[in-house]
């Protein structure tokens, strides 16, 4: 498997370069070429190779021609924080002209570090899908070998066509960047391409510009939505509202009372007057909604997956988290809670989390499960966004309601995959329909 592995790795670097270096008259010269080499190999019967001597005359020339491009330029890029998952996005690019000739017929482009997974990678990673494929196809792994690729670096765009610059002045322009899917996005710098005098052959010039932008999951336009839910004591106030410990919100100093745990002594006051002082703390109340995402999803980043993540990003963009908790759980290598709202993350942060999150194994949804029922007796209501459906996942859902909480149920999954006993009480939302789903949401 390693042949094959270097086999890949190899022929997608040499598509690369040449992706990089021909422009179209460049490519059909190429072909060209190509076709009259094998058409000629005979060269007693045919004068087809007198052809290929031409086409290959002219790529040496204009390979020649390319080398002699020189620039000097300084460039500076404004990237966006974030992008979104399926966007485009233009930022700006700034390019000066530091040589003592003008710059003309020059164009500009992003290239990305190297997105070609490993060998560990490869073996291990799995195309969503790839077991309805072929035996072939999955041992030769090229369709893993692409989408792994193309997971990592946005959708291709054009190059941009900079405007003649003269020694010493400042051009701006804007590039494009389309994320095909969520995730970090690493930048490696920029290039300047300009065509050979034939034509034929790009000459290029790269400038280091390392940086990295984040794609966020796409995001639904869900219905007006109002999460009901009773105020509960939150232990440890708003401050401590996703840590451990008995500290509420300090209020103010007062005479000890028996009973008073003696940790809340404020020690400065007892030595100042004599008698000892308690710190007094406010115990508070407000609402704590759970967003619960299952990521135990045996089909690894498959269309359900990525809208279950989809969905979820929805709604931690919609809930207003001014007055409210909002929790993020779901599993990874282990349960992980984040909390926004009041104090504690932003919605970006939240968004940003989600960007990374990746599918677990199906049995990861029992930790994921009693995580939530451990804090129930916090939560007003409760938002789960299934991937699958079994026994596990039907029994979550009855003990959160046995507990009198809000919830909302949504299932995303195959149309064909359906499964036949699903609740009354949870949403089927189909991939390529989700958003005509989110209409029957209350």
């Amino acid at each position: 498997m390693r042949f094959v592995y270097f086999g890949l790795r190899f022929f997608s670097a040499i598509d690369y370069l040449l992706r990089q270096r021909l422009t179209a008259i460049g490519w059909i010269v190429f072909v060209g070429a190509g076709v009259s080499a094998a058409a000629g190999i005979d060269t007693s019967q045919t004068a087809t190779y007198q052809l290929f001597t031409l086409f290959a005359a002219l790529l040496g020339l204009a390979l020649a021609g390319s080398a002699v491009f020189r620039v000097r330029a300084t460039l500076e890029r404004e990237l966006p924080r974030y992008l979104t998952a399926g966007e485009p996005c233009a930022y700006r690019v700034t390019l000066t002209n530091r040589g003592r000739r003008p710059l003309a017929g020059a164009s500009l482009e992003e290239y990305f570090r190297d997105p070609r997974p490993g060998y560990a990678e490869w073996r291990i990673t799995r195309e969503p899908g790839e077991a309805r494929r072929n035996w072939f196809d999955r041992e030769m792994g090229y369709f893993r070998w692409r989408w792994a690729i193309e997971r990592r670096v946005p959708r291709a765009q054009p190059a941009v066509t900079l405007p003649a610059i003269a020694p010493g002045e400042r051009a701006s322009v804007r590039l494009t960047l389309e994320p095909r899917r969520r995730g970090r996005i690493e930048l490696a710098g920029l290039t300047l391409a300009r065509p050979d005098p034939l034509g034929l052959v790009r000459s290029l010039r790269r400038y280091a510009l390392p940086a990295h932008v984040i794609a966020l999951p796409r995001r639904y336009r869900l219905p007006e939505l109002v999460l009901p839910g009773a105020r509960k004591f939150q232990q440890g106030g708003v401050s401590l509202a996703t840590s451990v410990g008995d500290s509420e919100e300090f209020v103010s100093l007062r005479d000890y009372r028996p009973g008073d745990p003696l940790q809340r002594i404020h020690w400065k006051s007892f030595a100042r007057s004599g008698k000892p002082i308690v710190k007094e703390y406010l115990d508070e109340f407000f609402e704590r909604h759970a967003l619960v995402l299952d990521t135990g999803r045996g089909e690894g980043e498959d269309t359900v997956f990525e809208e279950a993540v989809a969905l979820a990003a929805s709604f931690v963009y919609t809930i207003d988290t001014q007055e409210c908790l909002l929790d993020l759980l779901f599993v990874a290598d282990q349960v992980h809670q984040y909390t926004a709202g009041r104090g504690q993350l932003q919605a970006d942060h939240m968004l940003e989390i989600l960007a990374g999150v990746a599918p677990g194994p199906r049995a990861a949804f029992d930790g994921l499960a009693r995580a939530v029922l451990a804090q129930r007796s916090r939560l007003s209501s409760c938002i789960l966004v299934f991937v699958e459906w079994d026994a596990a996942r039907a029994g979550l859902m009855r003990a959160l309601s046995a507990s009198g909480m809000d919830l909302r149920a949504l299932l995303v999954c195959a149309e064909d995959a359906m499964p036949r006993d699903l609740p009354h009480g949870v949403l089927a939302l189909h991939p390529g329909r989700i958003e005509q789903g989110l209409l029957r949401l209350r």
